[in-house]
């Protein structure tokens, strides 16, 4: 048992405890109806307090903290949460995506005052980081790499997104945990002012790819859209006008990653990286 995790074990109490996480990302301990995250090393205590706080107050739609952020021996942030029932990686025909484009839609309508920025794009440019740094890639990583040359400063954390909203940062059903009074987003630690299009982008990347069924992705298209989402406007808009870019973003951003571990790629993992070859085939022509 890692030192970080034995200290979150402290935090839920003593008793019977699951790691659901323990990563350099953040760690995640549960005891019953409590879960005890530990922050990655170095986050702003700050910004994550105000990223709890906005938590607080987005009723219905974030899982709310029960306490924090408090700082363990060492320096590590925790902040602790009620248990919600995830997403069932067996049962993709049950899959909420209706709930969760509802869901963002409410969120991207909230203005709780100052945030800091969305972490999306310094995410996808911490995973370009990791592909630049290892030894080879070949032909995959040089057309991820074209494929991120072609994006817009923005989208590659560099300067402030052409919106502001408040925004997840990293969407994904991951993010979703069933309680009783129904579907919550949780994880605030990417949560920011930032462009509302970027929390639909992984869907639309997997969509582009062939990845989510056709019927999904208008499930959670037009629930986000009923719900008056700000990120595509109108059921006659285009949707992909505004997700274009983040959607080239978020592919680069799972392509690099997978190719920075170093090991074979899985069918998913191949179909990202044939979109960014496609990507870039389009951005040199």
């Amino acid at each position: 048992m890692s030192g970080v995790v034995s200290q979150l074990v402290d935090v839920v109490g003593r008793g019977e405890a699951v790691v659901l996480a323990d990563r350099d990302d953040g760690t995640v301990v549960r005891r019953g109806p409590v879960v005890a995250k530990a922050h990655a090393p170095g986050v702003d205590p700050g910004e994550l307090a105000v990223r709890v706080g906005v938590a607080a107050q987005c009723e219905g739609v974030l899982l709310p903290p029960l306490r924090g952020p408090e700082v363990l021996p060492g320096g590590r942030m925790v902040t602790v949460w009620p248990y919600g029932e995830p997403v069932s990686p067996e049962e993709p025909e049950a899959a909420p995506w209706a709930e969760a484009g509802a869901l963002l839609a409410r969120l991207h309508a909230v203005a709780p005052g100052p945030l800091p920025p969305m972490r999306g794009p310094a995410k996808a440019a911490r995973a370009v980081a990791r592909l630049r740094a290892m030894d080879g890639g070949g032909a995959a990583a040089e057309a991820v790499l074209r494929a991120w040359a072609a994006l817009p400063g923005w989208a590659r954390g560099e300067g402030a997104a052409p919106e502001g909203a408040l925004c997840h940062g990293d969407f994904h059903l991951g993010q979703l945990v069933r309680r009783a009074t129904g579907w919550l987003l949780i994880d605030v630690d990417d949560l920011g002012l930032g462009d509302p299009a970027w929390d639909l982008a992984r869907p639309a990347a997997w969509y582009a790819a062939g990845l989510l069924a056709p019927e999904d992705w208008a499930r959670f298209l037009e629930a986000y859209r009923a719900a008056g989402g700000s990120a595509v406007r109108g059921a006659q808009e285009d949707p992909w006008a505004r997700l274009d870019v983040p959607a080239r973003a978020l592919t680069v951003q799972m392509s690099a990653l997978a190719l920075a571990k170093g090991r074979p790629l899985d069918e998913a993992q191949e179909a990202m990286v044939e979109s960014c070859v496609r990507i870039a085939r389009l951005a040199a022509a």
